[in-house]
């Protein structure tokens, strides 16, 4: 089990003082051409008031997961210093991309830090926040990621400055089998990426399937950089089966394509948060919003109430925005709890303002009974929340849609608690 920075900051609270240390020179690399600023009135980062960096992808094979991200957490930022921001300061956000690889999200953390970011929003891929973890760890500064899935965070001794509002794989898989199960398939084939995502996240639906009753052949691997997948196809086809669930990301779209044209129908397939976004339709076959009309996805998102307000900002792509909008409010409150803006207080403060309080849903109820003294339980764009001492959540929401026309339609939205 992971040191957990809830319990030992908070043994020692408010008594050190944090100093914040700058981590290498800014260089040329492609993470600098795409930083975002949104600064407070009056000042940019680096003074005292709150400063939010986000590692987030605008470019690269996760790109589509960033506008909801990016605008989930631009417009927490909005709330927040609508409501007169923290500690009297508005709060100042710092975007930069997380580009195509670990290490440019590595280099965008350091420079969002050596920016004066106090906490950091991201990154969307968990390898991208491995890559920087130990850093934000030994400079004790906040990490929150909306999308980080991977279990291995949850007991690793340097996630002890870090914590996600989305839970791990665990949840979402029984969701994806019940699904499926309840559309009638009886014999369902499970295809999956080579890599930690895909292979970890399939086994459990497959897991989960076998349980439920259904035939399930062993999961199939494909390398997400080949540049055929007629092996896969023949193999997927060959099986007969009722349902086929994709692990994948956009390239999963030539499996799908392949499916189509062995007979499969749009309707039989199912994909996980990796197809959760309009870019997928395009590598099925381009300039047809039709094609794989029927076919159901199922990942992490907000209620319908925050999905409509990013609706026209992200094009109706709704995965992890909720997630994302939910960590900055969390850091914010964080640093309203523990009257400070330095990252030991504020991780101190996290799990508390999630659970065991009186409820509130939005930034400015909660800081309204912060000030009146009161303990607070936020209860966030992405459910319940309630985060263990390890930075977990203990309860998840997630949203099944169906691509129609060019995007996604959700369908229905599903709270689990996560044991």
């Amino acid at each position: 089990m992971r040191r957990s920075a809830f319990t030992r900051v908070g043994a020692i609270a408010f008594a050190l003082v944090l100093v914040l240390a700058a981590c290498g020179d800014d260089d040329d690399s492609s993470s600098g051409d795409e930083s975002t600023t949104t600064e407070a009135d009056g000042g940019g980062g680096g003074g005292d008031g709150l400063v939010i960096g986000g590692v987030l992808p605008q470019t690269g094979p996760l790109g589509f997961l960033g506008p909801p991200q990016i605008e989930g957490v631009t417009l927490a930022v909005d709330d927040i210093n609508a409501a007169g921001g923290v500690l009297g300061s508005d709060v100042t956000l710092n975007i930069a991309d997380e580009g195509e690889t670990p290490q440019t999200a590595a280099e965008s953390a350091t420079r969002v830090v050596s920016e004066g970011a106090n906490a950091v929003v991201g990154a969307a891929a968990s390898g991208s926040s491995q890559e920087f973890i130990q850093q934000l760890s030994d400079q004790q500064i906040p990490q929150c990621s909306a999308s980080n899935t991977s279990p291995d965070f949850t007991d690793q001794e340097n996630a002890d400055y870090y914590f996600r509002t989305v839970p791990p794989d665990e949840a979402v898989a029984p969701i994806i089998a019940d699904q499926v199960i309840a559309d009638g398939a009886a014999k369902v084939v499970v295809v999956a990426r080579a890599d930690d995502y895909g292979n970890a996240l399939g086994e459990l639906v497959v897991d989960g399937l076998t349980n439920a009753g259904a035939d399930v052949p062993p999961l199939i691997s494909y390398d997400p950089e080949a540049t055929n997948f007629s092996t896969e196809v023949t193999q997927i086809s060959g099986e007969s089966p009722d349902a086929v669930v994709l692990i994948s990301f956009d390239e999963g779209g030539q499996i799908v394509a392949g499916l189509l044209e062995e007979g499969l129908t749009p309707d039989q397939m199912y994909g996980g948060d990796g197809v959760f976004g309009p870019t997928f339709i395009d590598q099925v076959e381009e300039g047809n919003e039709s094609v794989i009309n029927g076919m159901t996805v199922i990942g992490a998102a907000g209620g319908e109430e925050f999905n409509d307000r990013i609706a026209e900002a992200t094009d109706s792509n709704f995965i992890y925005g909720g997630q994302a909008y939910d960590c900055a409010i969390i850091v914010a409150l964080a640093a309203e709890a523990a009257g400070s803006t330095d990252g030991e207080a504020i991780i101190a403060e996290v799990p508390g303002v999630t659970k065991d309080g009186e409820a509130c849903d939005s930034f400015e109820a909660c800081k309204g009974l912060l000030e009146d003294g009161e303990d607070i339980d936020y209860n966030g764009a992405s459910g319940a929340l309630d985060l263990d001492d390890v930075g977990d959540p203990s309860q998840g929401r997630y949203a099944i849609g169906q691509f129609m026309d060019g995007g996604i339609e959700i369908i229905d939205s599903v709270d689990v608690e996560v044991e």
